[in-house]
């Protein structure tokens, strides 16, 4: 499951209503087509992601987006069947969120946007196989068409995410900032609000 915590129920309908309407028009501009139960996935993707805490993870060096490579692990040295998919699921959702918000400082890194489409849309190619015949199975062609179009919806929340109102995006457009300029005001204002960026945070992801 995405959200780690009880949703604020009026909040979410807001940012649901807010992001079908962001997701559809985006894909009309960008003549991109997917099913209607694929493009609900990805709006529940942004609605809760658009709350820092359910991207960000607890650190001894404070909140930060774990590299993919950690969730990679995860799958590779899960335990049980739950805990493999559970781990792709969340380095897919990651990986397609971070290539589309944050596209533009990821232009500027060692690892680039073309590592997170790879490695996303591997993982929900892999999730898509796995859960078939299971208790899962209904999400299986979401997956497997998140697969088949990740770089699409990478462009597709690109375009979302440039016309979101700052008050949903705040702190991921902080994080960006200061991802992608090294700026000391917005490092400051991220230690103010509780965070403790690590410069390495997202270009380590690749080790």
């Amino acid at each position: 499951m995405l959200d780690r915590r009880p949703p604020n129920l009026i909040m979410d309908r807001n940012l649901v209503e807010y992001f079908q309407k962001s997701v559809a028009s985006a894909m009309a501009r960008q003549n991109t087509e997917a099913g209607e139960d694929t493009v609900y996935y990805v709006v529940r993707l942004l609605a809760s992601f658009a709350r820092a805490e359910q991207l960000f993870e607890a650190t001894p060096d404070g909140p930060m987006i774990r590299p993919l490579a950690g969730y990679y692990a995860d799958a590779v040295h899960a335990q049980s069947a739950e805990e493999r998919d559970v781990a792709l699921q969340r380095l897919g959702d990651v990986a397609l969120f971070v290539a589309g918000i944050f596209s533009n400082a990821l232009n500027h890194k060692a690892v680039d946007v073309d590592y997170y489409v790879a490695m996303g849309g591997g993982a929900y190619s892999s999730l898509s196989m796995t859960i078939r015949g299971s208790a899962r199975a209904v999400l299986a062609d979401i997956f497997s068409e998140l697969s088949d179009k990740f770089l699409s919806f990478v462009d597709v929340l690109g375009e979302v995410g440039e016309r979101a109102p700052a008050a949903n995006t705040d702190i991921l457009r902080l994080y960006e900032v200061w991802i992608r300029t090294g700026s000391k005001r917005a490092e400051r204002r991220l230690r103010a609000l509780g965070f403790q960026p690590a410069l390495n945070s997202i270009s380590r992801a690749h080790h």
